[in-house]
């Protein structure tokens, strides 16, 4: 069986697979965010807080915005550290047969 690089893409299996449903589920989850967020200013926090910042609404999605924005931009450094050669485990496999 040999494999076609010109042929027809395959129909999506999954509801994952098309463009459109994946779209939808990102848009539900951001106004369940933007929701969330809302109703953190608008209800506030009723607790005393150990720390001034903690006090602050929104607090923890910001930081968790920018800590996330932080290992993105960390991460291409990193793959240029930690990436190894295609065939990097092929010397191995060939001293074993």
């Amino acid at each position: 069986m040999s494999h076609d690089p010109h042929a027809a893409p395959k129909e999506p299996i999954g509801w994952m697979d098309k463009p459109a449903a994946v779209k939808r589920l990102f848009v539900i989850l951001y106004v369940i965010a933007g929701l969330l967020f809302a109703a953190e200013f608008i209800l506030g926090r009723h607790t005393e807080h150990p720390h001034p910042w903690e006090g602050v609404p929104g607090f923890y999605a910001i930081y968790g915005f920018i800590s996330f924005w932080f290992l993105v931009l960390l991460a291409k450094p990193m793959r240029k550290l930690l990436m190894r050669p295609e065939n990097y485990y092929d010397g191995e496999a060939s001293d074993a047969e």
